[in-house]
């Protein structure tokens, strides 16, 4: 029995700081049915031989199973995969009924769209406390470079995109014609200045992450929703919002009873307090353009993404 005293929620929060991939590892049962869990706990071990390992909660149905295998398959899902994600994350149903697949060695189910893929003998497994370490003996990859890979960070899905260093800072300066006059380099830099100032107030002065956030967000657009549309809103698994909703209820700042969610009173002052905070740090962020200027660039920008 472990003696730790930490706080199981935070340390999971703690453990959330560290970004991931996110894979779907799949085999074949023993009567040769097709497998499979969603993992972001997959990593590289050995060059030389070539090994990776996962592991997976002693508690769930497929543990044994994923013991007992010969062969398993790594799916890194790529960053428009995240109905694949959310499918696999959960418990029941036929997981593989909506989803293309083919066979590869000893029957491993690989995915349409995925950046990579590995194809592993089992080498060993390991005990890890309340989760198997499985590690794999890589026989067979493949990998398509031109796909971002989908991210888990902080309980929420998110996307890798390349760090733009301290140039944020002096795109004029930057020397770079082509980067200071192009679009996306400039969006990327202006949403990354905007999260250095704005997501830090939020924790300092209403101790809400940018999770909880976007969460209580989408709540004050409906009265009441289920966790399974709110899930597919902030794009978030079932099972990891359902902890999030449980704490956001513990503060008393939503009621998350049989599935369904809305914003309680509390819930809807903060929100309101979170909103005039947004507010003000945009003022701030735009303080440099008149009012022209800013209608003409949310016009601009809503006219791209047709809003």
């Amino acid at each position: 029995m472990s003696n730790s005293k930490f706080d199981i929620r935070d340390f999971r929060s703690a453990l959330g700081q560290f970004p991931t991939g996110v894979t779907v590892i799949t085999a074949l049962d023993d009567k040769g049915q097709p497998i499979g869990c969603t993992a972001s706990s997959f990593n590289s071990v050995s060059i030389d031989p070539a090994l990776v390992l996962w592991s997976v909660d002693k508690s769930a149905f497929s543990a044994e199973i994923f013991r007992n295998a010969e062969y398993f398959a790594v799916n890194v899902l790529s960053e428009d995969q995240v109905a694949i994600s959310n499918c696999f994350a959960g418990r029941g149903e036929d997981k593989f009924k909506d989803v293309s697949y083919e066979s590869g060695l000893g029957g491993a189910p690989l995915f349409e769209g995925c950046g990579a893929q590995f194809e592993c003998k089992t080498w060993n497994v390991y005990e890890g406390g309340d989760h198997l370490i499985i590690v794999g003996e890589v026989q067979k990859y493949s990998h398509n470079d031109s796909l971002s890979p989908l991210v888990f960070s902080s309980g929420s899905y998110a996307v890798a995109s390349p760090h733009q260093g301290t140039r944020t800072e002096n795109i004029a300066k930057s020397g770079n014609e082509f980067l200071e006059d192009y679009l996306l380099y400039l969006l990327h830099s202006t949403i990354s200045k905007g999260h250095q100032h704005l997501y830090p107030r939020f924790m300092e002065d209403c101790d809400v992450t940018p999770e909880q956030w976007r969460i209580l967000t989408i709540l004050s657009q409906s009265r009441v929703i289920s966790d399974e549309a709110l899930s597919a809103e902030v794009a978030r698994p079932v099972n990891i919002l359902s902890q999030t909703l449980q704490l956001l209820s513990e503060k008393g700042l939503v009621k998350y009873t049989d599935n369904l969610v809305s914003l309680t009173a509390q819930g809807t002052a903060m929100q309101s307090k979170l909103f005039s905070i947004a507010k003000d740090h945009e003022k701030s962020l735009l303080s440099d353009l008149n009012d022209t200027q800013i209608a003409a660039l949310k016009d601009a920008l809503k006219a791209i993404v047709n809003v």
